[in-house]
């Protein structure tokens, strides 16, 4: 499987849910975005540590980090390496006197500690094809999400949440990508009839 390295590219509110916020991670060498939910104290996680700010007492990702670096643990990397029913999976690939280990992680966590270590974030290609969205330049120069579901298969489908399809099928329409939103249609109607 290919990896791809990302960076955090926006950090937002998120359109679709509530209460909740988006981290947006965008392909080093491509024009491809994937977004994440998150709540609201992980979006504070990250943007904490993004802004460089300095809080009174340790957030649980200052201390974990603090943690690490008192065993001698250096985080290496961040890899982004499942997407199941609409959820990432992540792993920290760490490193101490010279041996890898691998830990698992929620993915807003991971990418919370990323950013205090510095290290690469990175996903797998088949990620970014099933829940990626790629920009286009319309003529006014602003940027647009197009292709949402690119590549999107009916196994892709399968594994994105409601919330993620209803997204989707919104998206897809705009882009005038009818066959994809009949295939997204067709996945939420057989949803709601299981339940």
């Amino acid at each position: 499987m290919r990896r791809i390295e990302l960076d955090i590219v926006a950090l937002s509110h998120s359109m679709t849910q509530s209460h909740n916020y988006a981290v947006v991670l965008g392909e080093r060498k491509g024009q491809r975005r994937l977004p994440i939910v998150i709540g609201s104290f992980e979006a504070q996680a990250i943007a904490v540590a993004m802004e460089r700010m300095v809080p009174n007492r340790p957030l649980t990702h200052d201390l974990f980090k603090s943690t690490l670096d008192t065993f001698d643990i250096q985080l290496k990397e961040v890899v982004i390496n499942n997407l199941l029913d609409g959820i990432f999976y992540a792993r920290l690939i760490c490193v101490r006197e010279g041996e890898l280990f691998e830990i698992d992680s929620r993915t807003s966590d991971a990418i919370a500690m990323a950013v205090r270590f510095e290290c690469p974030i990175y996903t797998y290609d088949f990620i970014l094809e099933a829940a990626g969205v790629v920009l286009e330049e319309q003529e006014d120069g602003s940027l647009r999400a197009a292709q949402v579901a690119g590549n999107l298969d009916s196994d892709a489908i399968e594994t994105l949440s409601m919330d993620t399809l209803q997204t989707k099928l919104q998206e897809v329409l705009e882009a005038e990508d009818y066959e994809m939103a009949a295939k997204i249609r067709d996945e939420i109607k057989r949803r709601q009839e299981k339940d």
